[in-house]
């Protein structure tokens, strides 16, 4: 049960009373990601360094010294964090046996509270992709593709068609985090942001994904796809939780010149009863070609629910929306052809046998290493940054960008607190159907309604809001303000509370449970 309940109110105190214990707890975490490990959510399981730190924790408790709310809870995070110890990789050829020789700052913050580092999960190659299914180690499943939910409504179309060919993706790129959390085999999840790879994969787990104000939380040790958008992603399964993993987080880092100067003051979320001084807009752009029926009428539903509750909603315009999505591949390929720069063979990663000269080893490396994706993008940004094509591609990008921003700007200005919208475009496809189309075409689909808030620097979240016809998770966007965490979050838990989203119902968890109680009562009774 200690699986299912929120951080700040159950689990913390159940750790402090001595109900359970930091080591039951990982053991409890451990033993689920052996039975989903079909999921395909994690890459690596550092499993003696977990219960190494969970005893660390358990004896901190002993002595009635807990280092915070986090100390003793099981946590993992994406494979493109640098961590100590522990192979990073990026779900890449590139990086494979690569291990950091430093934390990234938010796994050091999290270790520093006491946290349990269970492992690094699966994602597409360098975080470049929307449905966690272009890496090196195979694509992630989607845990409500087994759920009790997904199974009765979904009715093969023979007897072949079975579980194998049925089951949905998780969405990207940080679909192995929002699936770890999902399936409960952790208590919540870092991952990466950088045009919608938090909030994407936490709509198709049914799980709330923060992508925070850019700035807010330190980049440092994020191995970096587009550095002016990346932002370090929380993936947990209520709004309070993802409160408290922001307030363990956030703040100044000397090592990230990019994050903020003043000091970040952890909050606890206020249970909202008045909404009526709340403006909520609806950004009539993103009703966009593609959006379907069921997530129209969800979005409709939810403005109807703020409505009704006395909050005033008014449809607002970004105009400059629609000209985002191609904005954004420009100065996405850009960034990642200069931040791809750095894996030639020499310092660190894959290195090609060929040693005819230095640059047909660098290209052999190159080629080895990177997958068709990634070498595409590479490819595409160092067109846009020739010489004949800089001002006509980067440089009128950057200004599109400006337009973007200024189009938000302008919207909050008007007295608008947050903007509601949907974080995608339907629910989570098949995996057999997801593979049809090429990556770059999937990407521009499924970031089309999150990116803008990347290019714009602002807090969003999904908030999962109901199960689709298929029986799979639908969610909700919020946006705010800049560093109005606190605001966000506020309204988000207020909208959580209000709909009362379904637990995913996953046999896998049942019989895990009467595996760990069979284990417990025979070596009781032993």
């Amino acid at each position: 049960a200690a699986l299912k309940d929120g951080l700040r109110s159950q689990v913390s105190a159940a750790l402090k009373e001595g109900r359970v214990t930091p080591t039951e707890l990982c053991q409890r975490c451990l033993a689920l990601i052996k039975s989903t490990k079909f999921l395909n959510a994690y890459i690596t399981v550092a499993e003696e360094t977990a219960l190494k730190q969970a005893e660390e924790s358990e004896q901190r408790y002993k002595r009635g010294q807990p280092l915070g709310i986090l100390d003793g809870i099981p946590i993992a995070v994406k494979d493109n964090f640098n961590t100590a110890g522990i192979e990073t990789t990026c779900a890449s050829n590139m990086l494979k046996g690569y291990i950091s020789p430093y934390n990234a700052t938010v796994v050091q913050k999290l270790l520093d509270q006491g946290a349990v580092l269970l492992g690094k999960t699966n994602l597409d190659e360098f975080a470049m992709g929307s449905g966690s299914t272009d890496g090196v180690f195979g694509p992630v499943r989607n845990p409500w593709s087994y759920s009790k939910q997904y199974k009765e409504k979904s009715v093969p179309k023979s007897h072949s068609e079975d579980e194998e060919s049925n089951w949905v993706i998780t969405g990207g790129s940080s679909g192995g985090s929002a699936a770890a959390v999902s399936s409960f085999t952790c208590f919540a999840a870092i991952g990466s942001d950088t045009g919608g790879s938090t909030r994407n994969p936490a709509a198709h787990c049914g799980v709330v994904g923060l992508k925070p104000t850019y700035g807010l939380i330190s980049r440092h040790g994020l191995i970096p796809l587009v550095n002016s958008m990346d932002v370090p992603g929380i993936l947990t399964r209520c709004v309070d939780d993802a409160a408290v993993l922001l307030g363990s987080l956030a703040g100044h880092d000397p090592k990230d010149s990019t994050t903020i100067q003043d000091d970040f003051k952890p909050f606890e979320l206020p249970n909202l009863t008045d909404v009526s001084k709340l403006s909520i807009g609806i950004p009539k752009e993103y009703h966009v070609p593609g959006l379907s029926s069921e997530i129209l009428a969800l979005w409709s539903k939810a403005a109807d629910l703020f409505k009704n509750a006395g909050a005033k909603v008014v449809e607002v315009s970004l105009p400059h929306t629609r000209y985002s999505i191609v904005c954004y591949h420009v100065l996405c390929t850009a960034e990642v052809a200069s931040n791809m720069a750095r894996f030639d063979g020499l310092e660190y990663g894959h290195r090609s046998d060929k040693k005819e000269s230095t640059e047909s080893m660098y290209a052999a490396t190159r080629r080895e290493g990177f997958n068709d994706v990634v070498r595409g993008r590479i490819l595409s940004g160092n067109y846009f940054l020739l010489k004949q094509n800089y001002e006509k591609y980067f440089v009128k990008a950057q200004k599109v960008r400006r337009l973007i921003v200024n189009d938000f700007i302008k919207v909050f200005r008007s007295g608008v607190d947050i903007l509601l919208t949907p974080t995608t475009l339907s629910d989570a496809a098949p995996y057999m159907e997801f593979i049809q189309e090429d990556n770059r075409t999937r990407s521009a689909q499924d970031d089309i309604l999150t990116q803008a808030a990347n290019m714009a620097g602002l807090p969003a979240i999904n908030v999962p809001t109901a199960l689709s016809e298929r029986g799979l998770p639908v969610g909700l966007q919020f946006i705010g303000r800049s560093f109005q965490e606190k605001q966000l979050l506020t309204v988000a838990k207020w909208f959580e509370k209000q709909i009362q989203f379904p637990m995913i119902q996953l046999e896998e968890v049942k019989r895990c449970d009467n595996y760990v109680f069979q284990h417990q009562k025979s070596a009781s009774s032993s």
